[in-house]
């Protein structure tokens, strides 16, 4: 321990308890926020260590990962500090321990298999919508906390998308054998979300089974079985089970069966868990007379003025809001929504000072929803305020810049200066 773990508080803000568990280049703590009084998983790491072979890139990819990826089956990273000798991750402190403990008392019944597996499908299927590819899943790396919902750990080995070589592959070899898919064993190239599916499927068959699906004393005959696909499912699985997980342990990457198709297949949609219902659409409210702004909706309109932030956290791009000014009537503004609306198969519903626009498809989280309300600052002076109702906020953000910017910049009012108002 280093002198400022010694003396137990660290950085003067958290607190450091007993140690929970050490890997190669780190250990983890319990600790405590001396501010919220809230427990903290704080995982240590030395710097030297890291740094003289080489892991600093590692390291450095955990955190902009960790940053990049909040989802409920995901564990949070809260904040990183930095000693002369020591990195230190405050992170979610997830109380239930590893799911890999469970395992180790005996296979799970169908059901709750199926609903850590949905859990740990959702949180995949988020990462990879992130360009975030995890390549280290194994019941090792999924914590539960004391509801029992899993939370995916353990970053390091990650990799996203920027990391693609040429040919659109991931290059380095890693996780760990038993749970490895055979073309990264394979050292040729291959691609982050077909690999994770497969090391999906290890865990599944995991969980059903008790055991390994592939499991040999020779490592190379391993290798062979690994490469061959060549694995058989105990009596007791059901034949949808069966089925979904012969998909996904396909050692042909390119017919290997995909997430949105894990999640359309009958075995994982026969009981889900209330946290990966999509909401429903908030109602369509009755307002006929086009709002006002008040002072404060003015000030905050300008970026020099905006005090959102003193009384939230998240920006507007974070929340998925976009707003701009117009000197265009309000119809002028509705048809040029509804325009939109139509090429991308929007449902609509509008009134004189709002439109909400509701999408067909499904997509991560459910059908898009999209609200349009506008303000009147003077009669000719309109502001219009896009949120996100309901989806993905990835998705919504993509509609905002390729359909609705592009068809809203003739409408939008441009200061004297050329700056444009969009926000």
């Amino acid at each position: 321990m280093g002198s400022e773990e010694k003396c137990g508080v660290l950085h003067g803000k958290y607190e450091l308890g007993r140690l929970l568990g050490h890997g190669t280049f780190a250990k983890v703590y319990h600790a405590r926020n001396l501010q919220t009084n809230k427990s903290v998983a704080m995982k240590v790491v030395g710097k030297e260590k890291v740094i003289r072979v080489g892991m600093m890139e590692q390291v450095k990819r955990e955190i902009s990962v960790m940053k990049m990826v909040h989802h409920p089956n995901i564990v949070e990273l809260h904040e990183v500090m930095a000693s002369k000798t020591k990195i230190y991750f405050a992170m979610e402190f997830v109380r239930g321990g590893e799911l890999f403990a469970k395992i180790a008392k005996g296979r799970l019944r169908e059901e709750p298999a199926r609903n850590y597996f949905q859990q740990l499908i959702s949180a995949i299927d988020f990462c990879h919508s992130r360009g975030v590819y995890h390549r280290d899943l194994k019941p090792e790396n999924l914590l539960l906390d004391e509801e029992g919902n899993l939370k995916v750990t353990d970053f390091g080995l990650s990799a996203f998308s920027d990391h693609l070589s040429q040919d659109g592959l991931l290059h380095t070899t890693c996780g760990t054998p038993a749970y490895v898919a055979p073309e990264v064993i394979g050292k040729k190239g291959y691609d982050g979300a077909k690999a994770d599916i497969w090391s999906c499927g290890v865990i599944l068959y995991v969980l059903l089974a008790g055991f390994l699906p592939f499991q040999d004393d020779n490592i190379m005959s391993m290798y062979r079985k690994i490469y061959r696909g060549d694995f058989k499912c105990p009596p007791w699985f059901s034949p949808e089970a069966r089925k979904l997980i012969t998909k996904m342990l396909d050692p042909n990457p390119s017919t290997r069966i995909s997430i949105a198709k894990i999640m359309d297949s009958p075995w994982f949609k026969k009981s889900m868990p209330r946290c990966l219902n999509t909401k429903e659409e908030p109602e369509f409210g009755k307002e006929d007379e086009t709002k006002t702004l008040n002072a404060f909706h003015i000030i905050s309109l300008s970026e020099g003025f905006d005090l959102s932030p003193l009384f939230e956290e998240k920006k507007r791009v974070e929340k998925g809001e976009l707003r701009f000014a117009t000197t265009r009537p309000a119809s002028s503004v509705i048809s040029k929504i509804e325009e939109v609306a139509k090429t991308k198969n929007f449902s609509v519903k509008k009134s004189d000072s709002c439109v909400r626009l509701q999408g067909q498809q499904s997509g991560r989280k459910g059908k898009l929803g999209i609200a349009a309300d506008i303000f009147a600052v003077t009669p000719s002076f309109l502001v219009v305020e896009v949120k996100k109702s309901s989806g993905d906020t990835l998705e919504y953000n993509q509609f905002c810049s390729k359909e609705l910017r592009p068809a809203l910049k003739d409408i939008e009012w441009t200061s004297t200066s050329g700056n444009s108002t969009l926000a």
